[in-house]
């Protein structure tokens, strides 16, 4: 009999579970994979920002960026983090006041953030494109870090305080009668509470105890360069929207290779995994035009994951459905910079210690929310 059985052991499901052995709870957790964040976590290209319009997302980041930013001082494990901010650029007086618009709202919820001129955008991003540059923003304290490192890191800790995790079992049904009995391919557990942190799968989770969750997964690619020298320092993203595609990113890793990644507009919902030959020509005319100097590159592989969408872009994390089943779901491609702090305030509902802050977000982020409009900067 466990307190908690966790399912998932992903970017959210293994901060979860992390967070949960700290309090001294008896958590199981569950996966299909053979290790920790083998789902979309290892496809996640590592970028860490506090920088979102919601302020409740902000809350939460500014939890992860410190597990982050402090997790080699406090714990040993390098899993390289690297704080170079991140930078939203604009080309458009339409952009400009979007981006300027939400800058007093991100300040008040503790995100350091600025407008900054275009000489001061080139300045941090030697080369890009002068021409049409109008500025953009820039938060300081935004980075990266290595997402397998990381996930490994986290399982690590987890298990040293006592966390139990069991691989290659796949979930096939969750029973409620009084506490909750979790049937795999290969045994049975039970426990008192069970959290759904099943990632794009989070919707088939949800109806085994009757919830419908409305997570529909996309499809994203990404890729990465050869390593070279460092040349610049922040995640540059431009939220501009072209035939095909809307908003892309791209950052140079602290190994020296650039990362990148696009978001196909329309949506491409499902689950494949299969690279396409679409991708990488529709994300390198755009980040050449905007950085020429990216064309001197030579890309050394490309990849396919998935985004666990929700309606407005916003997570739900919280009691779903019978008494003791809790979900954190629907990250939207931001589950690897959102889990830490997630799995904090997850930790703290379970055992009755919710802060005021939690209750903000946990109310911002409830199931039975209007799904209304789209966060700003999903």
């Amino acid at each position: 009999m466990y307190d908690a059985i966790v399912i998932g052991a992903g970017s959210v499901g293994t901060p979860v579970a992390m967070s949960l052995a700290h309090r001294g709870v008896k958590v199981l957790v569950l996966d299909s994979g053979m290790s920790s964040g083998q789902g979309n976590n290892k496809c996640a290209i590592g970028g860490i920002r506090a920088t979102h319009s919601d302020p409740a997302k902000v809350a939460l980041s500014l939890h992860s960026l410190k597990t982050f930013s402090t997790w080699k001082d406090v714990h040993g494990d390098d899993i390289g983090w690297f704080m170079g901010g991140y930078t939203f650029v604009s080309y458009s007086e339409e952009i400009s006041r979007s981006l300027k618009s939400i800058i007093p709202a991100q300040q008040k919820a503790g995100l350091n953030i600025s407008w900054r001129s275009a000489e001061e955008i080139a300045e941090r991003v030697p080369g890009i494109n002068r021409q049409g540059l109008l500025g953009g923003t820039f938060s300081p304290e935004d980075g990266s870090a290595n997402p397998m490192e990381s996930s490994y890191a986290f399982y690590r800790h987890a298990v040293r305080d006592g966390a139990e995790f069991h691989f290659g079992e796949t979930v096939k049904s969750v029973k409620s009668s009084g506490a909750f009995t979790v049937v795999t391919d290969k045994a049975s557990y039970t426990a008192e509470k069970v959290i759904n942190c099943a990632g794009s799968y989070a919707r088939e989770v949800g109806a085994m105890v009757g919830v419908e969750l409305p997570v529909y997964p996309d499809m994203h690619e990404a890729g990465i360069t050869e390593p070279v020298s460092r040349f610049f320092n922040p995640m540059v993203v431009d939220i501009s929207r072209y035939e095909g595609s809307a908003n892309y990113y791209f950052y140079q890793y602290s190994t020296g290779q650039v990362v990148f990644c696009i978001t196909p507009d329309p949506p491409l919902q499902g689950k494949g995994r299969e690279e396409t030959s679409v991708f990488l020509p529709q994300v390198a005319a755009r980040m050449v035009k905007l950085y020429p100097r990216l064309a001197n590159l030579k890309v050394r592989r490309t990849w396919r994951g998935c985004y666990p969408q929700t309606p407005d872009g916003t997570p739900i994390i919280g009691q779903v459905g019978p008494e003791g089943f809790y979900a954190a779901v629907g990250m939207c491609g931001q589950g690897f910079m959102l889990g830490p702090g997630v799995g904090e305030v997850m930790a703290r509902l379970v055992t009755g210690q919710s802060t005021e802050e939690d209750t903000m977000v946990l109310n911002s982020m409830r199931l039975d929310r209007a799904f209304a409009g789209v966060e700003a900067l999903k």
